[in-house]
C-alpha cells in the first residue's frame, strides 16, 4: 500500500517513543593507555551502520564500572548532540565501547516503535532538517537536550515500520559486511607483504629511497568540476564523483594535511583533492608494494606541521627502504592481486547498495514506492 508517512500518520515526540536514554555528558572521563574503547562524535557518521573507530581513547575496567551512569546496549541508536548534531549509528552486538561527551544513546520502546525504523527515519532528510533548524551555536552547532521533545517522529502501522526499517538495515548491514571482508583481505595482504619484504627480505637488495620508486604529485581543488563518475578522494575516502579524472593509473594516495596515516591504494581513474598527494609509479608491479610500505610507517609521527598535522614531499621522498628485485615484486603482485580484485568488487557493490538504500528511503516514506511491494 502506498503510504506517505509525513502526511498520513501521527507525529510523536521522540521522547515518548523511548524506554531509556543513555546520557553520560557533563564530566571529562579519565582515560588510560588501553582497555575499553571510548568513542567520540567523529566515530558516528551517517555513512556507516555502526560506529567507526577513529582516534579512540581507552578506559580502565574500574572507570567503565564506576564512572558512567549507564552504557549503550545492542540495538540502541547513538545520537550526536554537538558538533554535527543528528548523526546517528546503530549500536552493534557485542558492544565494545563507551560513550560520554557530546552524544547520547536512544533506546526505542519496542511496544511503541520499531528500532530499525526509528534509525532509518532519523537519517531521513526531513528529520535531519528538523535537527538542523533547531541547532544553536554559531561556532559549534549544538542540539540541546530540551529540544528532544520538539523532534517529531511519524509513526505508521507496525508492518510499515518493519518493512522500511528492515530494508534500510539489511542494505546497510551488507555494506558493513563488505567492509569487514575488505579489512580482513587487507590484513592478509599486509601479512604477505611482511613475509615477502621483511621476514624473507633478500640481504642483497640494495638500499634506496621511496623517491627511487615513485613521483609524489600534489592533488588539486575540484570545486568547479561537474558531477560525473570519477571518484574524488580526500583523507576520509571518496568525497564525491566528478566528470573527469586527475589521474588514470594505479596510484597510492597519501594525506598532505590532517589524518596523515589514512593512506589509500587506488586502481581506477580518480581525482585527488589538494590536501592529498597522489603518486606516479616509476616501474611496473610496484604500486601495491609502495602502498604496503607507506602504510606500515607511522606518518603521523613524522608530522611537519604545528596546529595542523602536515606531510611534505621531502619527508616522503627520503623514506629509506630496500629496493626489491623485479622478480620479487612480480611474485608479490601475483599473490595479492586476487585480494585486491575482491576488495574492488566489494567496494563497487557497497557503493551501489548505498545509492539504492538512499534513493529508496525517501520514496518509501513519501509513498512514491508502495511499501507492500517490498519482499525481504
Amino acid at each position: 500500500m502506498k503510504f506517505n508517512i509525513w502526511e498520513d500518520c501521527p507525529k510523536v515526540p521522540i521522547t515518548e517513543l523511548l524506554s531509556f536514554i543513555v546520557d553520560n555528558r557533563g564530566k571529562t572521563v579519565p582515560t588510560a593507555n588501553d582497555g575499553w574503547k571510548l568513542i567520540a562524535t567523529n566515530c558516528v557518521t551517517n555513512n556507516t551502520l555502526f560506529p567507526v573507530y577513529e582516534k579512540v581513547r581507552y578506559l580502565t575496567q574500574e572507570t567503565y564500572e564506576t564512572w558512567f551512569r549507564a552504557h549503550p546496549m545492542p540495538g540502541d541508536i547513538l545520537f550526536v548532540n554537538k558538533g554535527t548534531p543528528g548523526r546517528v549509528c546503530m549500536v552493534p552486538d557485542p558492544v565494545d565501547f563507551c560513550i560520554a561527551q557530546d552524544m547520547i544513546a536512544l533506546r526505542a520502546d519496542d511496544k511503541k516503535i520499531y528500532n530499525k525504523y526509528l534509525f532509518a527515519v532519523l537519517r531521513s532528510r526531513e528529520i535531519q532538517q528538523q535537527i538542523y533548524n533547531t541547532n544553536v551555536g554559531d561556532v559549534i552547532p549544538h542540539f540541546k537536550k530540551q529540544f528532544m521533545d520538539q523532534l517529531l517522529i511519524p509513526v505508521p502501522d507496525r508492518k510499515i515500520q518493519e518493512k522500511i526499517g528492515n530494508l534500510y538495515y539489511q542494505l546497510s548491514y551488507k555494506v558493513e559486511l563488505n567492509k569487514k571482508i575488505n579489512e580482513n583481505l587487507a590484513d592478509q595482504a599486509q601479512a604477505i607483504y611482511q613475509q615477502f619484504f621483511l621476514i624473507e627480505a633478500d640481504p642483497n637488495w640494495p638500499f634506496g629511497h621511496l623517491s627511487d620508486l615513485i613521483n609524489v604529485k600534489y592533488g588539486k581543488d575540484h570545486k568547479k568540476l561537474a558531477d560525473g563518475v570519477y571518484p574524488v578522494y580526500g583523507s576520509g575516502g571518496i568525497m564525491r564523483y566528478v566528470e573527469r579524472p586527475l589521474y588514470e593509473k594505479e596510484s597510492v594516495l597519501i594525506p598532505r594535511k590532517g589524518t596523515l596515516n589514512n593512506v589509500m591504494y587506488v586502481n581506477q581513474p580518480f581525482w585527488s583533492v589538494d590536501t592529498m598527494f597522489y603518486t606516479e609509479m616509476k616501474q611496473t608491479n610496484v604500486a601495491k608494494f609502495v602502498y604496503h610500505f607507506v602504510k606500515s610507517k607511522d606518518l603521523a609521527s613524522m608530522n611537519a606541521g604545528s596546529a595542523v598535522p602536515s606531510m611534505t614531499t621531502a619527508i616522503l621522498n627520503a623514506l629509506e627502504l630496500r629496493i626489491p628485485s623485479a622478480e620479487a615484486l612480480l611474485q608479490f603482485e601475483n599473490s595479492v592481486a586476487p585480494m585486491y580484485e575482491m576488495m574492488k568488487k566489494n567496494e563497487d557493490q557497497s557503493r551501489k547498495l548505498t545509492e539504492l538504500r538512499d534513493a529508496l528511503l525517501p520514496k518509501l516514506m513519501s509513498g512514491e514506492i508502495d511499501v507492500s511491494d517490498l519482499d525481504l
